[in-house]
């Protein structure tokens, strides 16, 4: 009786360590989903900070770029940057998706900005006046609010099916212009007023999609307050040369804006 009680414990004892055993081996697998894989346009890419990749091409993949940043602080067991300049959603799911799996466990993107037709609708406000801008803005902010949220859609679900152990934070964009600030030339005030109210537009949209997908939001705004256009201490371009670095933020911006919202919730 004793030995058939001893072998009955030593039975349960060895199923309570098999169990054990395989949560650790699941906390294991778990915790080796540590790559992080960095989408998006140009604010991710982090064209107008400087320091280009010359291998990205037209991409402008900046050493300065918040990615770059965060993957040099944190040591990330792998580190994919397939982020490029000029990004729709659907450049995103075609061309940046390849290197996400189940080992992935960070993924960082901005995207909609460049769906929404933002650099046109600057385009327009600096070169054909303050009617045509709000026009323009006001095409942008009717994409915004009816086509955009399937776009973003598209891309979130394209992401957690690659990566479903990947933890995915969406970054924003900041508003573009301090109003009554110290521009003494430029686009009107109005203007400016319409294209921050767009960017706000296109920041609430992103942020509502990303949380519906489970996905966290990082809101660059409060960051970039006080360092907008016109404020004085600028962590965004105004009209600039070369071009493409227009209305994009600084390596400052990088480094003060976008790191801090990542940071928050990496």
């Amino acid at each position: 009786m004793k030995c058939c009680r001893l072998a009955a414990a030593l039975s349960a004892v060895a199923a309570l360590l098999g169990l054990s055993l395989a949560g650790a081996a699941s906390a294991q697998a778990q915790s080796a989903a540590t790559g992080y894989v960095a989408l998006g346009d140009s604010y991710s890419s982090g064209v107008g900070a400087g320091d280009y990749d010359s291998g990205s091409g037209d991409c402008k993949r900046s050493a300065n770029a918040y990615p770059q940043l965060w993957n040099a602080a944190n040591s990330p067991s792998s580190f994919d940057f397939t982020a490029c300049s000029g990004a729709v959603t659907t450049d995103v799911i075609n061309d940046q998706l390849g290197p996400l799996d189940d080992s992935t466990g960070l993924v960082t993107i901005s995207i909609g900005g460049n769906d929404a037709g933002f650099a046109d609708a600057m385009t327009t406000c600096v070169t054909s006046g303050e009617s045509a801008c709000i026009e323009r803005l006001q095409e942008a902010r009717d994409y915004i609010s009816g086509t955009l949220p399937g776009k973003l859609d598209a891309v979130y679900d394209a992401i957690s099916s690659k990566a479903p152990s990947a933890d995915v934070v969406v970054l924003g964009y900041p508003r573009m212009y301090e109003l009554d600030g110290n521009c003494a030339v430029g686009i009107s005030e109005k203007s400016r007023a319409a294209v921050n109210d767009a960017s706000d537009d296109l920041s609430d949209v992103v942020s509502g999609r990303a949380g519906a997908h489970g996905f966290q939001y990082g809101d660059v705004r409060p960051h970039f307050t006080g360092h907008e256009i016109c404020s004085g201490d600028e962590w965004l371009h105004s009209v600039t040369v070369p071009i493409g670095d227009s209305y994009h933020p600084t390596a400052a911006g990088q480094s003060g804006g976008y790191l801090p919202a990542l940071e928050a919730h990496a």
